[in-house]
């Protein structure tokens, strides 16, 4: 029986976005009556806030979760959330943005690179939940693979696409011969690495990890981020469009949000129950694995020394350029202003040093 249904956390490339570009325009409508944001100005109305996910709606976006609940959307003057779940038949936050389907979604540099390489997408990062990727090789604790050169002479399961790129990447930043290493292609369930096909495989520190973990076995695991590969992911993404004409409707964004998500850090158990129950309750989730998610991600991907220090969701510049030194290995030689723009969270800061 397999562990897990099969994820399909692709980017947008050329070859998928034609398909699915598709108009459609947000739904503008007046704000619900609301209290004066505790850091929002209280007066904005927008309408519905539609937020494209990179996943289904699990502890991953614990956040955002809080912030609708708690109202500090409806403080900053939108009349609902609109939370576009991704994952297995969902459409990539790249494609949902440039077909203006929503105001803003989550992604990473891996997954944004290729479309403004490719199709010159007018696509900025403006800040970014985890400070650290979750991508790890897992192993099981009989074999465990905890170093890059215990790669060499293993079967390693990797599933096609960016992943495929990162782990190539992987291989190379450490010096590691890619003949060395059997890959293995595989679809997003753990499953060949219980039944023994594999030696590693290519998955989540915050999801296949802890599902295998809940099923008994004992894992080990390489990190990308602390082995070469230290790029930002879940990240929020809009279009130059957008940061152009809806600049504070995203500025008020990101104050709900970080609001929402200094909650969650806080609060583990309320993070798992609201992905069980009230975000995710068609799902079938697991609460003793949403709760080890939420505090897995907020110690290890969330929280870091740059974030008690700068506050959450920045990117520092000495990040920025290691992000773009991972991309320029994978083949998408960018400058920091062709991905990034922390403009609009700065001034947040600014405007708000409560929030931090």
């Amino acid at each position: 029986m397999s562990l897990i249904s099969p994820r399909t956390r692709r980017r947008t490339t050329a070859r998928f976005l034609a398909a699915a570009m598709t108009a459609s325009s947000l739904l503008l409508v007046t704000a619900c009556a609301g209290s004066e944001a505790e850091a929002g100005t209280g007066d904005a109305e927008y309408g519905t806030l539609d937020v494209n996910l990179s996943w289904i709606k699990n502890a991953e976006f614990a956040g955002e979760y809080f912030a609708d609940a708690n109202g500090y959307y409806t403080e900053e003057g939108f009349s609902e959330l609109n939370l576009i779940a991704g994952g297995p038949g969902g459409t990539s936050t790249e494609t949902m943005l440039l077909s203006g389907g929503a105001l803003v979604g989550t992604s990473s540099p891996m997954g944004v690179a290729p479309v403004i390489v490719e199709e010159d997408a007018p696509l900025k990062i403006i800040g970014t939940t985890y400070q650290k990727n979750p991508f790890v090789i897992i192993s099981l604790d009989g074999n465990p693979i905890t170093a890059p050169e215990d790669l060499e002479g293993q079967r390693i399961g990797v599933q096609a696409g960016v992943n495929e790129t990162l782990f190539d990447a992987l291989l190379e930043i450490n010096g590691i011969d890619a003949g060395a290493v059997e890959k293995v292609p595989v679809q997003y369930d753990p499953q060949p690495l219980v039944n023994g096909d594999v030696d590693g495989f290519f998955g989540y520190l915050t999801n296949e990890v802890l599902t295998l973990e809940l099923a008994g076995h004992a894992t080990a695991v390489l990190p990308f981020a602390d082995n070469g590969l230290p790029f930002v992911a879940e990240s929020f993404v809009t279009t130059d469009e957008s940061i152009a004409t809806r600049r504070e409707e995203l500025k008020s964004f990101l104050r709900a949000t970080l609001r929402g998500w200094k909650d969650a850090v806080g609060d583990a158990e309320e993070s798992a129950r609201l992905a069980v129950e009230v975000y995710g309750a068609d799902l079938n989730l697991d609460m003793a694995k949403e709760k080890m998610q939420a505090e897995e991600q907020n110690t290890k991907l969330v929280v870091t020394e740059e974030t008690e220090a700068n506050g959450l969701f920045t990117i520092s510049d000495s990040l920025i350029e290691e992000n773009l030194s991972i991309l320029k290995l994978a083949g998408y030689d960018l400058a920091a202003e062709d991905v990034f723009d922390m403009s609009l969270l700065a001034e947040v800061y600014e405007e708000n040093p409560e929030l931090k």
